[in-house]
């Protein structure tokens, strides 16, 4: 049998989806799935949710080309701090940048402040002497005899994992190097990593929390990973497994273990890519990605069908969706805003008796209260079934139903009695407070984007995207959303559309006035061989297409803007250019230039990438009338807290080009789609949902 199919799946904190796709006579066939997560062992769950695809298909595991596999697995190790006991080995006097940070506070005026606690405890990290300038020449040679005194603290203290990170290694990484082959020829079982390959950019509080933070999760991930490469070996399965990438490209299980910090965010950019591609199939250039999960809601700007991306990112924030008190993380990430309103988000009445929503969740176990699988505080799932969202039947396609008289009590006894409000009012209140904080979630992050929502699209996807995006839309002013199919487990085909693709990162301090072409060049070449070198691995002789970054500044400013490069070896009439377009960059984000001022590049980016699919152009399709639903159910509107009986359809049985009226509801198996008041519907040539405000 020739493989040909390709398998998607996504963990996230309450369910697993997969997304399996097959070429059937010219055409490509897709089936797809939910599970609930297995919090204890992740891959019990991936694996249901494998077999039951191929049962309902028919396909064989030898007819898989590709698995390809998100995971919140090394997010959630942070965030817990369940990951492995770590150790620093440091340049000599600089053992507590971890803990100094860069000196800021998020909440200038809070006088009992809480700051992220370093994931290694002081006495775990580990000085040594030796010391390099900033342009990398030894200073003081590595004292190779104190790193060998640190086996014996490394074996008392159980120490599972180490990382290494010395002062402007990013320029010169040769004493981490001889470091690491130190402790690796006494302890060759002890995973190592070093800040010149996981972080190799300056500003050592970044550079030395995100190699901690790769050291810590490491164990974890490897053996996670090579426990479900060997539960497909044993299902038959003979195919490469792909790991997505933070940054939205694929990259093998190797590359993975080496550096799983690159996974933080694999799941959401998963959504990002998936709604990127709607965004190319429908011409749209200007799209707000919204994907609503079971444990969180993700928020993501896409311009020119390319979601925004940024080189930094912070876990495990000690202050509630407050920039700066988090572990800072410098890799490639997809940017986004992900805020604790999902599915399974707990609501609960504040200090003050107002309703909150999150970010604590339910999960998969207990789950909402209307699981009956024993959690008893109401969530947002509870109150959409009490005010008639959800078909208790057919929840999840049938196969979890849905207890109405658990989420009415655990909604009156948590929210409505002590507001004096019967259950359905109650759940308005959740629902209306939830659709809020995603709103606000969204004009947050487009403003500090630049970016504003006027003729944008919104995308909605995930299990609660769909049902959540009208009135979302209505608090940002957005008139049009288009609901994709497969939306219920838009992540995981989204992981089907990202290419193989792969960033490298370096730092080398240049000036215009002075620019080193040689040495630019030179930099460029190596970080383009290390790139096409990890792409090649699961490219398969696609074509790919490099893109070069380079992250300037005035001189004298604290933050740096990214400009394009020319990815052909660079010249003088090259420099000229790349220095104007500095000026326009720097235009088009702070309204003019700053004449007379010199600019320094402080670090260069090379992204190689396997080309993006062709994507087929919207058929269209005359407009009809006459959708039969195949129920009606008494809803409650969100928005007026008026109820009345409102139709259900089955989105399979409705044709392209039908036309429908809101209040209604769409339903499928992964969701279901809320058309609001004041809303139409209709069904495009792809089958898509497409609703416009009149």
């Amino acid at each position: 049998m020739t493989a040909s199919a390709r398998l998607a799946v996504d963990i996230g904190g309450t369910f697993t989806d997969i997304a399996l796709e097959w070429p059937h006579e010219g055409v490509l066939e897709r089936h797809t799935a939910k599970v609930l997560t297995t919090p204890s062992a992740p891959e019990q769950g991936v694996m249901d949710g494998i077999a039951r695809c191929l049962t309902e298909t028919g396909l064989k595991p030898e007819s898989i080309a590709i698995v390809i596999h998100g995971t919140t697995l090394a997010t959630n190790a942070l965030i817990e701090r369940k990951g492995a006991t770590t150790a620093l080995i440091t340049t000599e006097g600089f053992r507590d940048v971890l803990a100094l940070g860069n000196e800021s506070r998020y909440d200038q005026y809070d006088l009992n402040i809480v700051l992220p606690e370093p994931l290694v405890p002081r006495w775990l990290r580990l000085p040594v002497p030796e010391r390099l300038n900033a342009q990398g020449a030894v200073l003081k040679p590595l004292d190779e005899a104190a790193v060998r005194a640190l086996l014996p603290v490394l074996e008392a203290e159980k120490v599972e994992s180490l990382a290494i990170g010395f002062l402007h290694a990013f320029v010169n990484p040769g004493h981490e190097q001889r470091a690491r082959d130190i402790i690796a020829a006494a302890r060759p079982d002890l995973p190592i990593s070093i800040s010149s390959e996981v972080s190799p950019e300056m500003r050592e509080w970044e550079r030395f929390s995100t190699t901690v933070a790769n050291a810590y999760v490491q164990p974890l991930m490897a053996r996670y990973l090579r426990r479900l490469e060997e539960g497909l070996k044993q299902g038959g399965f003979a195919c490469p497994l792909f790991l997505i990438l933070s940054g939205g490209g694929l990259t093998s299980v190797e590359t993975a273990c080496r550096f799983p910090i690159r996974l933080v965010e694999s799941g959401p950019a998963g959504g990002a890519i998936f709604a990127a591609h709607v965004a190319r199939q429908c011409g749209l250039e200007k799209v707000f990605s919204y994907d609503m999960g079971g444990t969180t809601a993700k928020v993501c700007m896409i311009d020119h069908f390319t979601p925004q991306t940024s080189r930094s990112f912070e876990v495990a924030r000690v202050g509630r969706f407050k920039k700066g008190s988090g572990l800072p993380l410098r890799i490639p990430v997809i940017e986004m805003v992900e805020i604790g309103a999902g599915g399974g988000s707990i609501a609960h009445l504040d200090v003050l008796g107002r309703i909150a929503v999150g970010p604590e969740s339910a999960g998969a176990d207990p789950g909402p209260a209307c699981y009956a699988r024993g959690g008893t505080e109401p969530a947002v799932t509870d109150a959409n079934l009490v005010l008639g969202r959800y078909d208790p039947e057919k929840f999840a396609g049938g196969r979890l139903a849905l207890d109405a008289s658990r989420a009415e009590a655990a909604l009156a006894s948590r929210i409505g009695e002590p507001l004096g409000l019967a259950p359905d009012m109650a759940a308005l209140g959740v629902v209306e407070m939830v659709d809020e904080n995603m709103a606000n979630a969204g004009r947050v992050h487009a403003i500090e984007s630049g970016k504003g929502f006027e003729d944008r699209t919104l995308i909605a996807f995930g299990g609660g995207g769909p049902v959540h995006g009208t009135r979302v839309a209505e608090k940002c002013g957005i008139t049009r959303i288009v609901v994709p199919t497969g939306a219920g487990v838009g992540s995981a085909i989204g992981f089907l559309r990202a290419p193989v693709a792969y960033e490298v990162v370096r730092s080398l301090y240049q000036r215009f006035a002075s620019f080193d072409l040689a040495a630019v060049n030179a930099l460029l070449a190596s970080m383009q061989a290390e790139a096409r070198a990890v792409v090649a691995e699961g490219a398969a002789g696609r074509p790919t297409r490099e893109t070069r970054i380079g992250y300037m500044r005035y001189v004298g400013q604290g933050h740096e803007i990214p400009v394009p490069l020319p990815t052909h070896l660079l010249t003088e009439a090259d420099v000229a250019a790349i220095r104007a377009e500095y000026d326009a960059a720097y235009t088009r984000f702070y309204d003019r230039p700053v004449p007379g001022s010199d600019v320094e590049i402080l670090s260069f980016a090379v992204v190689v990438a396997t080309e993006p699919e062709p994507v087929d152009a919207v058929t269209p399709v005359e407009p009809i009338s006459g959708a039969r639903p195949i129920r009606h159910q008494k809803i409650r509107d969100t928005a007026t807290g008026i109820v009345a009986d409102v139709p259900v359809y089955d989105r399979l049985a409705l044709p392209r080009g039908v036309q429908l009226a809101g209040p209604a509801v769409i339903a499928e198996d992964e969701t279901s789609t809320m058309v609001g008041t004041g809303w139409t519907a209709r069904i495009d040539g792809l089958s898509y949902i497409v609703m416009e405000k009149f």
